[in-house]
């Protein structure tokens, strides 16, 4: 009999929790940490997560935590799941604890606000010498309510090291999650964050009222400007064609699973962001992106149109209309530019 992988995944919310759920079907030594005790019981005696994922039954063989140490002792895989700019808070204490021979492995998908840094970078601040090679990044269109309901879903793993991504395609590959691997990390990691930034957009379209061709416009320009940055931070152009750019733009900007495109109808029809952000409960990665992009644009002097007016509206409390006429009225200019 194979020996069982001892992993844990770090966050219990649904993207975590749908993680933890994929490598329970492979029959893994899984155990998921949630920061609430509360959270933790419920999925132990309950097999619910119903805050993040109501209607959902969690394996019996997943086995949930409030205790960090608990978690992370002794394991090879160790999977982050936990809010963009709760990365490093969470890895600092997790470093001392770390097998010297595990994976780290980031799924949150966003820049950290006070440096600019990819989580990756931050993640590797953070380890031991020994594990500064062995971080990896999960992203792709990949939404929790589909991955947990074992729906078709395809991502890409990338690393530093080739041969971290290959053991991270190999952790996750099941018949409902194909798992790509990617040579690209920058690219990767900046597709999965910056693509927030024009859901919240395409979002806000909706919310005005405007139709098909609006999102089309931001979609296609919005990849646009991510990929002039991402190659201005040292990401590859095709990067962006791919499942982390543009597969993951898509599913973030079309569908109702999406907290940001949420957020953003909501931006559109006028609700304030803090009643928004209060009422769901949950973070929306695209909102301090957006404040993180707009800085680096500046600083790489990468023009990014959508981006800017995004942040105009979401900081500034620019009306969203306002916005769409400044996008619509710039000096002309060719599509390849």
């Amino acid at each position: 009999m194979a020996v069982k992988r001892k992993v844990a995944v770090i966050g219990a919310g649904s993207w975590g929790t749908a993680l933890a759920m994929v490598l329970a079907d492979k029959e893994m030594d899984v155990t998921l940490w949630a920061r609430n005790p509360e959270c933790a019981a419920e999925i132990n005696e309950q097999r619910t997560n119903h805050k993040y994922l109501p209607g959902i039954r969690v394996p019996e063989n997943l086995t949930a935590t409030s205790d960090l140490e608990e978690a992370v002792a002794g394991k090879e895989f160790l999977i982050m799941a936990v809010p963009s700019q709760a990365v490093r808070s969470v890895i600092k204490q997790m470093a001392p604890l770390v097998d010297t021979r595990a994976i780290v492995i980031n799924t949150a998908k966003g820049l950290e606000r006070e440096t600019g840094l990819r989580l990756s970078q931050v993640m590797v601040e953070e380890l031991p010498a020994e594990l500064k090679r062995r971080v990896a990044v999960l992203s792709g269109p990949s939404h929790a309510e589909e991955v947990s309901r074992r729906l078709p879903t395809a991502v890409v793993a990338t690393a530093v090291e080739e041969a971290v991504a290959y053991e991270v395609q190999d952790l996750f590959m099941a018949p409902y999650f194909r798992v790509y691997t990617h040579p690209d990390i920058i690219g990767v990691e900046l597709g999965g964050a910056l693509k927030n930034v024009i859901a919240l957009c395409t979002g806000i379209s909706d919310g005005l009222g405007y139709g098909d061709n609006s999102k089309a416009a931001l979609m296609t320009r919005g990849m646009r400007e991510i990929a002039r940055l991402g190659v201005a931070m040292g990401a590859e152009l095709s990067t962006f064609a791919g499942l982390a750019g543009m597969g993951d733009l898509v599913v973030t900007c079309t569908s109702m699973h999406s907290r940001n495109r949420r957020a953003g109808i909501q931006l559109g029809q006028g609700k304030k962001l803090s009643q928004i952000l209060e009422e769901m409960g949950m973070v929306v990665e695209g909102i301090k992106t957006t404040e993180v992009a707009y800085r680096l644009a500046q600083e790489k002097n990468v023009e990014m149109p959508i981006t800017e007016q995004a942040y105009q509206v979401i900081y500034k409390g620019q009306d969203p209309r306002e916005g769409v006429g400044n996008l619509m009225l710039r000096d002309k200019t060719e599509e390849w530019k």
